[in-house]
């Protein structure tokens, strides 16, 4: 791992955009990419795959630790990575709600944010990466020349949900999501290990009435003026 490597953080709440954000950056700008969230996803899925109660601290931590866990850039043209769990593709998988809920709970736990810490620090190497989480500006990278804090309101994120779920989720509920979304919240701004919060010398952007391209040119006008691009 490199300290001088060129390194960008998105961290913010559920919705925000923050993951289609860190993905077009990272291809627009050839560097890597760090999906934190996947990672805890990918652990309480191994979780309830090999039964291990989403609260038992030194177990999932233990867990954590020996996951075997790999990140495959897609084939030419396609868009994201390919992420395997023991060897399977599970994309499908983390991106549903329940993955969701479980990760926000297992990333509340102590040993299980020690046990995946320097696997992310591991991800920062030449020529740059963009790293995307909650707590990437404030607690995985301190020093990240560039720490973006992406949000918007608790309704504009439900509706995103919504869009991206309604013609694949028969029963899927606006309403529902809007709540889901409001107690994952509380839940991550609340917990006692790297609560999600911007950084203080984050740059703090509200998405909710900005384009992905629009949220794009001030990141990148950003990470000129610091010299990174």
């Amino acid at each position: 791992m490199s300290e001088a490597c060129a390194l960008i953080t998105i961290d913010g709440p559920s919705g925000s955009g923050k993951g289609t954000v860190a993905s077009l950056l990272a291809r627009q700008l050839g560097w890597h990419l760090l999906d934190s969230g996947a990672l805890y996803r990918l652990l309480a899925l191994a979780a309830q795959r090999r039964g291990i109660s989403l609260d038992d601290d030194a177990a999932l931590g233990t867990l954590g630790a020996q996951l075997d866990v790999r990140f495959v850039a897609a084939e030419a043209g396609l868009h994201g990575q390919r992420i395997l769990l023991e060897g399977v593709e599970v994309g499908d998988e983390l991106r549903t709600e329940q993955a969701g809920a479980g990760a926000s709970q297992v990333a509340a736990l102590p040993a299980v944010r020690a046990a995946l810490l320097q696997r992310q620090r591991d991800f920062r190497v030449a020529p740059g990466l963009i790293a995307d989480g909650r707590d990437m500006g404030t607690v995985v990278f301190p020093d990240a020349p560039l720490k973006v804090f992406l949000t918007a309101s608790a309704e504009e994120r439900a509706r995103r949900r919504y869009l991206q779920l309604k013609d694949k989720v028969a029963d899927v509920n606006l309403r529902s999501l809007l709540e889901e979304i409001r107690e994952r919240d509380a839940r991550d701004m609340h917990r006692a290990v790297a609560p999600l919060k911007p950084a203080a010398d984050a740059v703090q952007l509200d998405s909710t009435t900005l384009s992905i391209e629009q949220v794009l040119e001030r990141i990148l006008t950003e990470a000129a003026a610091r010299g990174l691009v």
